[in-house]
């Protein structure tokens, strides 16, 4: 075992700046996990767990109820754009389901995350 020595000041020095790092880690995932929540779901998400058909989302895009973005012919929606339709009752499932589709996303969300890190 080797013994290393440090003036006390430059250990406290040391010290300052992990305590730094530490809060800038603790503070950036914070943002990724709020990012998480205001993430991007497609159709088929949406479907399966508010339980509503392709064409009622249909008719909600074609009636512009819903606002969404298409990417390379697939369609992405906003959780938070999902919650509004809940909240002003234009989709008629519970709450639950719209907690079932943001624990998937993040689910998916962490998936994708450990992927990007193996890497």
């Amino acid at each position: 075992m080797e013994v290393i020595t440090v003036e006390s000041q430059v250990f406290k020095d040391l010290v300052a700046k992990i305590n730094m790092i530490a809060k800038f880690v603790v503070e950036h995932q914070k943002r990724e996990d709020e990012e998480s929540t205001e993430g991007w779901v497609d159709s088929y998400e949406i479907c399966t767990f508010l339980k509503i058909s392709a064409k009622t989302l249909q008719r909600l895009r074609s009636q512009r109820l819903i606002n969404y973005s298409k990417i390379r012919g697939k369609n992405f929606y906003r959780l938070s754009e999902v919650s509004r339709l809940l909240n002003e009752h234009i989709i008629r499932s519970g709450d639950e389901c719209l907690q079932d589709l943001i624990k998937n996303h993040k689910l998916h969300f962490e998936q994708r995350r450990n992927i990007k890190t193996d890497r």
